[in-house]
Order: C-alpha cells, then structure tokens, then sequence
C-alpha cells in the first residue's frame, strides 16, 4: 500500500502538467518550450538532491558502463514521453490529453512480455519470458472504461482533426513511458536510488531537449516570461517531485509484474485531479453526471488493483534484463 500511496501521491502532482500545459497553450506558447524547459529546468534540482546525498560518483560510474543504452533508452522514456504530450496540449484540453494518457496503464501490461522474469520455486530457478498479467490487465480495462465514459460526453464537441492530433501522440507516449522506465531499471539492476536515475535520464535526454529549443528558437522566437515561470513550476511538480515519487514506487515492487501494473494504475487518477484543477484554475465547465460515473469507475478500478497486491504470492520473480 506503501507504493500505492506514492503513485497516487505522483498521480497528484503529474496532474499540474495536463493543466499548465494547456494553459501555456492556450496564451499562445510554443509545444516545444514547454517540453524543452521542463527538463532543463529541471537538471540543477536534481543534481543538488543528488549531490546532498553523496551519489553523483556512483551514477556516472554506472552510467559509464552502458552510455549508449542510457541516450537511447532515456529517449524513449522521457522526449518520446513528454513531447507528444505537449504537441497535443496544442489541440486538445488538459482533460482529453489526461484521459488518453490513461492508456499507459493497458500499455505497461501489454510490454511486460517484452521483459525476462526468473522464478524461484521448490524445484529451483527458471528463467522465461514474462507473461502479460491478465487478472491486472482486466482491472486496467474497467479503469480504461471509466476514463472513456468520462470523456463520451466532452469529446463530441471537438473537432475531428483535434480529436487526432490531441490523441494519437498521447497514444504513443503511453507506451514509451512505461517501457523506457522498465528498461532503466534493468539495466541499472537495482544498484542506483531513485534520485540517481532520475538525474541520469534527465542528463542523458539532455541533447534532445537543447536541440527541440534550439528549434522552438528560431521557429517561435524566446519563451514568454509567463511561459518560462509555468514551464519551471511544472518542472518542480512534475519533473522533481511527481517523477521520483512515481519511480520510487516502481522501484519498490519491479519485481513483481503485477504488483508493477498496479503502481502505474494509480497514475489513471491524473484525470480526477486534472478535472478539479482546470475547474478552479481554467474555469471549465463542471463535468457532466456521466463523466463522474466514469470517476467512479476509476475509483473502483483502483480499490480492485490494490486489493490485488496484498494477495499473497506463491512464487517470487524478479526481472532481469533481456
């Protein structure tokens, strides 16, 4: 339950992206500052944390033996992440974009046969390729339900192209999210805290976003200091404190696929949080009678998945790298 509350703690703060990117969007910000800020912004955070803590030796150290996979893998998890994302705060509001990232919780079962898992049983220790977790994969569908219930009654006033433009990407990012964390955390085998890995796929991914500013530069001239505040507040919510706080839950049950799926459902609450948000702060419309029963799906979903961790385990995996 410990790992629940940290995800849901995350879903809290990762919430604050769906809706200050759309209202970067809205006073007429360009999509690439805004991916682009957040994670330089984000760099001297982490480095101070990291360096408090007498860690930053150990993560280049680390970081030296696989550099390559590190640059690729940190792409993957965070430009393919978060760049789609504000590309379709272009076109969608913060709701849509936080529905349709709810999909990450289907897509973070459906990679765990992408990943190794070794058993320990009475007869010894085998290896095999890991399955997709069905009871959790069932569970992810009735949160899934309740997000699209949710959203029937918004979506219809949209256009089409802006329904697109405002899903797909976000579609994308699901999965590349949940499969550049999982892969991090193979090769890091456990031996780096959370506050190192964070800062070495920020560190890593940092290229990326040098060059998406350097495009945003010439193509939308320099951010707005309005933009530049709400991307660093964004960077701090999201970038510091929601990131580590969803890492570290991960870290704490990688080994167990379906404990794994579990965590990232929490994350469906970013909808809930998301709504209460632009109603306060964006002053949209109060979602409709049938959009909270798709809340209340979620609810149930999430009651149900967490439920399933404290069912006892007969057999221990742990993940290995493939």
């Amino acid at each position: 339950m410990r790992a629940i509350g940290l995800g849901l703690a995350s879903a809290l703060f990762f919430a604050f992206t769906f809706i200050l990117n759309r209202s970067m969007e809205s006073s007429g910000g360009s999509w690439m500052w805004s991916s682009s800020l957040r994670y330089i912004f984000m760099v001297p955070f982490l480095i101070i944390i990291v360096a408090s803590r007498k860690n930053i030796r150990q993560l280049f150290v680390v970081m030296r033996e696989h550099y390559l996979l590190w640059f690729v893998w940190s792409f993957v998890g965070f430009v393919l992440f978060y760049a789609p994302i504000c590309f379709a705060a272009s076109y969608a509001p913060g709701w849509l974009t936080a529905g349709t990232w709810q999909f990450t919780i289907i897509a973070g079962s459906l990679l765990a046969p992408l990943f190794k898992e070794r058993l320990k049983t009475a007869e010894g220790t085998a290896v095999r390729n890991a399955g997709i977790p069905l009871k959790s994969l069932f569970v992810s569908f009735i949160i899934l339900l309740g997000i699209i219930v949710m959203q029937i009654d918004q979506a219809q006033h949209l256009p089409f192209f802006q329904l697109v433009l405002g899903t797909f990407p976000v579609l994308a990012a699901s999965f590349a999210y949940p499969l550049g964390n999982r892969k991090m955390m193979s090769i890091c085998g456990g031996r780096l805290d959370t506050y190192q890995r964070v800062l070495g796929m920020t560190l890593s991914s940092l290229p990326w976003w040098i060059g998406l500013s350097i495009a945003a530069f010439f193509t939308a001239g320099p951010p707005t200091p309005v933009q530049t505040m709400q991307a660093l507040l964004v960077a701090v919510s999201s970038g510091v404190i929601a990131t580590v706080l969803f890492f570290r839950a991960t870290e704490m049950v990688r080994l167990d696929m379906q404990k794994l799926a579990a965590v990232e459902a929490t994350q469906s609450m970013e909808v809930l949080f998301t709504v209460i948000g632009e109603v306060l702060f964006l002053s949209i419309p109060m979602p409709s009678l049938l959009s909270w029963s798709g809340i209340v799906l979620v609810m149930i979903g999430i009651l149900i998945h967490s439920y399933m961790t404290h069912r006892p385990q007969r057999e221990q995996k742990q993940n290995i790298s493939i």
